[in-house]
C-alpha cells in the first residue's frame, strides 16, 4: 500500500511522509534545513537513523536489523536502541546482536544461535538469567564468543 501511495503521491504528500519518518527517527530537527544535502554528510549514527526512516516510509510489517549499532558510538547506540524500543509497539522487530546488554535492554524474546544452530529460545530475561542449555550458560558468562 505504501508503494502505491508513493507512486501516485503529490510532492506535498511525499514531503509530509519524509517529515513524519524523520521525526519518528529523531532526525527531523537535525536535518530539516539541509534536506537536499548528501546523506554522506551525516554522522554514522544519523545515517543509520536515515536508513531506518527510509525503511519505515514504505510501511513495513517487520523491521530487520543486522548489528544495527555495531559501528556507532555509545550516544548514537542509545538513540537507536530507544527507537527500537518505541517502534516495537507498532512493528515486529528482529535484531541480530552480539551485545548481551543490548539484547536484554531491547528485546522481549531472544534466540541464541551458535555456529548456525538454534541453541535456546525464550523470554529474554529467562534465557539470559536462567539459561537451560549449557552452551547458553557459557556464552552468557563470557566463556565463549
Amino acid at each position: 500500500m505504501a508503494r502505491e501511495f508513493m507512486a501516485s503521491a503529490k510532492k506535498s504528500e511525499l514531503d509530509e511522509l519524509v517529515e513524519l519518518q524523520l521525526k519518528a527517527t529523531g532526525l527531523w530537527n537535525e536535518v530539516k534545513d539541509r534536506l537536499n544535502a548528501s546523506a554522506t554528510r551525516l554522522s554514522v549514527g544519523q545515517q543509520q537513523r536515515l536508513c531506518l526512516a527510509r525503511g519505515l516510509a514504505v510501511g513495513p510489517e517487520i523491521i530487520l536489523g543486522d548489528e544495527s549499532t555495531s559501528a556507532l558510538d555509545p550516544v548514537s547506540t542509545n538513540i537507536i536502541e530507544d527507537l527500537f524500543i518505541n517502534l516495537k509497539q507498532k512493528y515486529t522487530i528482529v535484531l541480530v546482536t552480539h551485545i548481551l546488554r543490548q539484547a536484554r535492554r531491547v528485546s522481549d524474546y531472544i534466540i541464541f544461535v551458535y555456529m548456525g544452530k538454534i541453541i535456546e529460545f525464550g523470554p529474554t530475561e529467562e534465557v539470559l538469567l536462567n539459561p537451560k542449555e549449557e552452551l547458553t550458560k557459557e556464552y552468557v558468562k563470557g566463556f565463549i564468543s
